[in-house]
């Protein structure tokens, strides 16, 4: 039998704040927002009824930079990072994720990243990937970065391409900007965004191979999804003057932000945010993300290996109730970085927002503290009331 829900009385997110309404998911679909609304199907339809009062209704997460394969290995293999779970992520609220590779594009590679991004569909969620990892030339499926764009449906974009980093492949500008040129004229091709997600590290370079890019070729700085601009201050002021150009800009999300202070300049999300948005930068140019299961390594001055950290993607919500509670940032402006901008950006069509004919990818937050009660994801109810009800191939239930 067919399966619906009818969300009561939440404050409706659409982001944009829309009232207390009512919302009635049919289908996988989002099928009606208002007021009073009815569900009656004459008996061929479970409803599932959820009392929303107080509550806020918001879109499913979008997780645009996450390294479900796993990551690291800069201190060996033994230091390799464990992939991501199904509730890894739905614990978390997340219920689109874009996968990629990051430092090790040897040990994992394309065909593994979308087996795991196809095995996490399969449990319920919505997936993606870049093709590639920090090298160039880029390591592809197909042996083309444009045909595993065009032809790999899950394939959206290129990257983490790594700059101003000591584990980069130092790569040129000749060659930075072919990647971004092949990326683009596949994304025409395909529909897709064909979007170059870069990894920015500490080099005093900062993003200087972006900049030449749109300055000395006719790409537009909208090809570009810069992650990691909250490294440093100098880093972020630099992405700052990209955002005012028309670009955007990716914070990654700390959960152990209060013990990284105390070793690096790093840029709080929120603070971060808060400053973008008092310099007049519209709030459609950032986004946040996770780096969920990637390895946050700590070198010396000199590129030895210090100590090894492991992104987690519960910092997403963290980072919203932050810039809510601390910043007194309006809820609507700050989900947005994890909604409708990252589905606009990367050209996800149905997501990131709530109204009629999007895919049915919701969440419900507490309306004192924004802690996560349910998530539902094309349709399907993950977590009730915080608790986990669909569980991962190889998750125990109760575990």
């Amino acid at each position: 039998m067919s399966m619906a829900t009818l969300i009561r009385q939440a404050n409706v997110y659409q982001p944009e704040y829309a009232g207390v309404k009512d919302v009635l998911l049919l289908g996988g679909k989002i099928a009606a927002i208002g007021e009073n609304l009815k569900a009656d199907f004459g008996g061929c339809v479970d409803v599932l009824e959820i009392q929303a009062e107080g509550m806020a209704a918001v879109p499913g997460f979008i997780d645009s930079h996450e390294h479900i394969l796993g990551g690291g290995g800069e201190g060996g293999f033994h230091t390799r990072t464990p992939e991501a779970s199904l509730g890894d992520l739905i614990l978390n609220g997340i219920t689109t994720v874009i996968g990629c590779i990051g430092t090790d594009g040897v040990g994992r590679d394309m065909a593994a990243l979308l087996a795991k991004a196809h095995a996490l569909e399969n449990e319920g969620i919505t997936t993606y990937a870049y093709t590639g990892s920090y090298q160039i030339p880029v390591q592809t499926l197909t042996g083309s970065l444009r045909k595993d764009i065009m032809m790999l449906d899950k394939v959206i974009g290129v990257g983490e391409i790594a700059i101003s980093d000591h584990r980069s492949s130092q790569p040129t500008f000749e060659e930075f900007a072919r990647v971004a040129a092949d990326a683009r004229v596949a994304g025409m091709l395909s529909g897709k965004a064909g979007i170059v997600n870069v990894h920015l590290g500490d080099s005093p370079r900062k993003i200087d191979l972006i900049q030449r890019v749109i300055h000395e070729t006719e790409i537009p700085a909208s090809q570009f999804l810069p992650t990691h601009v909250n490294r440093n201050a100098a880093l972020f002021d630099a992405c700052l003057e990209f955002a005012k150009e028309g670009g955007t800009i990716d914070f990654t999300g700390n959960e152990d932000i209060d013990a990284w202070e105390a070793i690096s300049d790093e840029v709080r999300v929120c603070k971060g945010i808060r400053r973008l948005l008092d310099l007049g930068i519209p709030s459609d140019r950032f986004t946040i993300s996770s780096d969920g299961q990637g390895s946050l390594p700590v070198f010396d001055e000199n590129g030895n290996y210090q100590g090894l950290g492991i992104g987690k993607a519960s910092c997403l919500l963290k980072e919203i109730r932050e810039c809510v509670q601390t910043e007194g940032i309006p809820l609507e402006i700050a989900l947005k970085g994890i909604t409708s901008n990252p589905a606009s950006i990367l050209k996800l069509g149905a997501k990131g927002r709530l109204q009629p004919g999007f895919d049915a990818d919701l969440c419900l937050l507490t309306a004192d503290t924004l802690a996560l009660d349910t998530v539902i994801a094309k349709g399907r109810c993950m977590v009730l009331h915080g608790k986990q009800k669909v569980f991962g191939t190889f998750e125990a239930a109760g575990a």
